[in-house]
């Protein structure tokens, strides 16, 4: 369901990005991208290989720079200098690889490279543990203990974990690549519940999926890029299998204006 523009200002526009471009050398990765993103949001970001979503991601988190366009968080130009700065300005992002370490525990990968201390020099275990716990109630997460070690989680719980870390310093913007890749039926159900709660929480979410039917399950927008360019705009509660496929591999581009929301439209989400 689109918000109307009442409904929209007072939620607010978590992240907004307006002609956004990038080259590598002779190529063009991105053309003049446009992305809105809410907050209680969760819009996927779909496309074939060499569409240029991770770029996009990329840009966002602060791992490339673009070479023209701006970035907005909460109403404000921001420029992210890389992906520290990212992070300190509330962009979080889960990429596809997690970068876990197998044999640290649970709590140990929430805070990796952001460690609590207690008096400047010995690390506050009890804190932590308990921050910890914390972020995995946050998202009903159904993990047996903090104390065991990533090793010993099944993929979905992987996922979990990895998504937790995203929360500690409480962000506004998540960005999640491909979460459910690899993943068996039972192990993805839960992640898109995860996804579903990050929602609830008031977060602007950006989904970045190959799976059209996780992405028609979780999204409230899809937003579809082709050859580096905006292709189409959809609400996900009024969009087909049949029709996403055709926009990403521009097929249904003389039919797509009669289904895709035009491109000035507000940021929908679902009531």
């Amino acid at each position: 369901m689109e918000l109307s523009k009442s409904t929209r200002a007072a939620t607010g526009t978590a992240l907004s990005l307006r002609g956004v471009s990038k080259r590598f050398g002779a190529v063009q990765a991105l053309s003049a991208i446009d992305l809105d993103v809410a907050k209680g949001e969760v819009v996927a970001l779909v496309g074939d290989n060499g569409a240029g979503k991770s770029t996009l991601v990329k840009i966002i988190s602060g791992v490339y720079q673009p070479d023209d366009g701006t970035m907005t968080l909460d109403g404000r130009e921001v420029v992210v200098g890389g992906p520290r700065q990212a992070q300190k300005l509330g962009i979080a992002t889960v990429f596809q690889d997690l970068a876990l370490c197998d044999n640290l525990d649970v709590v140990a990968n929430l805070f990796l490279g952001r460690e609590r201390t207690a008096g400047g020099l010995l690390l506050d275990e009890v804190h932590m543990e308990q921050e910890a716990w914390r972020l995995l109630r946050r998202l009903s997460a159904k993990i047996p203990s903090v104390r065991i070690p990533i090793a010993a989680l099944s993929g979905g719980q992987r996922q979990t974990v990895a998504i937790a870390r995203s929360l500690v310093g409480d962000p506004g913007i998540v960005i999640l690549d491909e979460p459910t890749a690899a993943l068996g039926v039972a192990q993805t159900a839960e992640v898109l519940s995860l996804v579903g709660r990050l929602r609830e929480t008031g977060l602007g979410v950006i989904l970045v999926s190959h799976n059209m039917a996780d992405v028609l399950a979780v999204a409230d927008r899809i937003e579809v890029l082709r050859l580096g360019r905006n292709a189409a705009r959809f609400d996900a509660a009024d969009v087909t299998t049949e029709q996403l496929v055709a926009a990403i591999t521009g097929a249904g581009e003389r039919s797509a204006p009669s289904t895709t929301v035009p491109s000035d439209s507000p940021a929908g989400a679902r009531p």
